[in-house]
């Protein structure tokens, strides 16, 4: 047990000798020899992504290791629509995110893996709208509209702590200013759904199908509770950051 304790005392005293030698530089100045760091540790940044925009906070322990406290909200969405068993609702989106996340720079450079936990307290808004006489599907069964009909309602991710994993980039374009991206995923588990349909429609008379319009649409709705496709949240952002 004590040569265990020794090799892991040396093993962080060559991460912390590793780290500085990468973070510091010999120069020489006219007045004599000194040293630079281009280690940098503290960090904002603004960012835009598939979970809206807001910014972050970063602090970096060493050049391998860094955590960051982020936020992301607001009704940016990067699609109008949002498929579903192969039906299209346009889509509102309402983001509400906290994140924490630990990065992990295993060759001490602008490539980086991403895990943490997450706050999330999204909500989305959809609706379709089918005039008289268009044929559509719901829950994979096809209808014909024999009046104006709709189908909308609301898919939530509420108070749900959630974890998180990603991979990233971040040059450096100055010795302050950066460039960085990042996609992951939250595991969130299914979302919260309700779907409401209003006006009539019939089974498509060629698939021989007999079937209930509102009956189908809360089948829909049950299968989006249900569906692991729904339980994992992707998270795609690109930003710009200053180190202090």
């Amino acid at each position: 047990m004590k040569s265990l304790h020794k090799i892991l005392a040396i093993s962080v005293l060559a991460t912390a000798a590793g780290s500085a030698m990468a973070a510091d530089q010999t120069v020489v100045t006219d007045e004599g020899v000194s040293t630079f760091s281009f280690f940098k540790p503290a960090a904002v940044r603004a960012e835009v992504g598939t979970t809206g925009y807001g910014g972050a906070i970063s602090w970096s322990a060493n050049p391998y290791v860094g955590v960051t406290l982020g936020y992301n909200g607001g009704d940016i969405s990067w699609s109008d629509d949002l498929s579903i068993n192969g039906s299209k609702y346009d889509l509102d989106m309402d983001n509400n995110l906290t994140y924490l996340n630990a990065e992990i720079r295993p060759w001490a450079n602008w490539f980086y893996v991403a895990a943490g936990v997450g706050y999330i307290d999204n909500d989305y808004e959809v609706d379709r709208r089918i005039p008289a006489g268009e044929e559509f599907s719901v829950n994979g069964v096809d209808f014909v509209a024999t009046s104006d009909s709709r189908i909308n309602g609301k898919l939530s991710y509420k108070n749900n702590i959630a974890p998180y994993v990603g991979i990233g980039f971040s040059p450096a374009i100055t010795d302050r200013w950066g460039i960085f991206g990042e996609v992951g995923a939250f595991y969130n588990g299914n979302p919260r759904v309700n779907l409401t349909a209003t006006g009539t429609a019939i089974p498509d008379p060629d698939s021989g199908v007999i079937a209930d319009f509102n009956d189908q649409v809360q089948r829909e709705e049950e299968d989006i509770r249900n569906d692991n496709e729904y339980e994992w949240l992707p998270v795609a952002k690109l930003g710009v950051s200053f180190r202090f």
